[in-house]
């Protein structure tokens, strides 16, 4: 026998099925816009667009054609370049968009702004923008920057940084797990061998003397040339700089001047200043004897270092705990049988001047006996 109801419930589920496959074709082609065509985009290639301008902004920052510096941008180290350079760069450097594929066309502007949109970028401006004293004009690269309320790409005096965490190449991984290792073995110096610490000594020792022998040259050089020319030569002018990159701090050849001319009493007030610092210093310089004692005091210093050893350390512990007795117990001094204390010995100081008191009242008696 069949169950009553059995059939109901079929029609039920045939109901509900036609209804649910007529609801999906009417939302379906209600939602649908009469105007959109089959060339609309599918979300994975937009997905995959995304990606390629990813791709596309990875690679424009890599590249070593483009100039970019570092800067501070609401406490956040970023790098960023001008709108005018990454217009000439993508001109020189077409090749680039065909990382794009089907957007490889579109005008510099317009590949900016999509970067911008998609937050790859974000355009920033100076935090400084008055001249300041003693300057022409404002600074190429200023140091500090902020957001710019307007998101769109310019070439005039616009500044645009990027947003994404770059890439960190093989030699920074390697050398992120290499700084605990040189922390430790800076640590462990005291027990290395005498001829491992030679060779670090002179080594440190050369670095640091390279080191004040360029910047005092470097400031002769700028006062020689401020005095005489009146002009401001930095050799290395990055050389002291806190967010140079490795390439930058390395430059030799000093930037361009763009600050006015001293005037000619500031260079005589301290041309006389020099002088009298450098006649000073040559009257009151040491002797030879004040730097030979100087010298060996150093040299002593340094003995001390290297000559360092745990094995004289730890028998130098030694002798000292042998020296000094570890004090009596209240039992022991209970339990002990008296005994004579051991005969002291007096300081020979001390006797040789009891010594000598007892041969002066010998000749004083001597010469009362005589008197007599």
């Amino acid at each position: 026998m069949k169950k009553p109801g059995g059939g109901g419930g079929a029609e039920k589920k045939r109901v509900r099925r036609s209804t649910g496959g007529g609801g999906g074709i009417q939302n379906g082609t209600s939602n649908r816009d009469p105007t959109t065509t089959s060339t609309d985009t599918p979300p994975r290639k937009q997905a995959n667009k995304k990606d390629v301008f990813q791709l596309f902004a990875e690679k424009v920052r890599d590249h070593k054609d483009l100039v970019s510096r570092w800067a501070v941008l609401q406490e956040t180290r970023v790098e960023y370049f001008r709108g005018k350079d990454f217009v000439s760069f993508l001109r020189n450097h077409s090749e680039l968009k065909e990382i794009l594929e089907s957007d490889r066309n579109l005008e510099v502007e317009d590949i900016a702004n999509v970067l911008l949109a998609k937050n790859l970028l974000v355009r920033c401006d100076r935090v400084v923008k008055t001249v300041r004293p003693g300057k022409r004009k404002l600074s190429t690269w200023p140091a500090h920057l902020e957001i710019f309320p307007d998101q769109v790409f310019s070439e005039n005096d616009a500044f645009f940084a990027w947003t994404f965490v770059k890439r960190r190449p093989l030699w920074q991984t390697l050398l992120s797990f290499f700084w605990p290792v040189l922390t430790l073995a800076i640590c462990l110096f005291p027990v290395y061998p005498h001829r491992c610490k030679l060779l670090i000594l002179y080594l440190c020792a050369g670095i640091l003397l390279l080191i004040l022998c360029l910047l005092t040259l470097r400031a002769l050089v700028f006062g020689a040339a401020w005095i005489l020319l009146g002009k401001r030569i930095w050799f290395f002018p990055n050389i002291l700089a806190e967010e140079a990159t490795l390439r930058e701090l390395f430059r030799f050849w000093p930037k361009k001047d763009e600050e006015e001319r001293p005037k000619w009493t500031a260079r005589l007030f301290f041309a006389v200043v020099s002088a009298l610092v450098i006649l000073l210093l040559r009257h009151h310089a040491p002797d030879e004897a004040a730097r030979a004692r100087y010298q060996k005091r150093v040299s002593n210093i340094i003995d001390d270092v290297l000559e360092w050893n745990p094995r004289l350390a730890l028998s130098g512990m030694m002798d000292n705990m042998q020296q000094t007795d570890p004090p009596p117990d209240d039992n022991t001094q209970q339990t002990d049988p008296p005994h004579d204390d051991p005969p002291t010995h007096e300081d020979p100081m001390e006797e040789n001047m009891r010594d000598i008191q007892e041969g002066e009242e010998f000749i004083q008696s001597l010469i009362n006996h005589d008197d007599m």
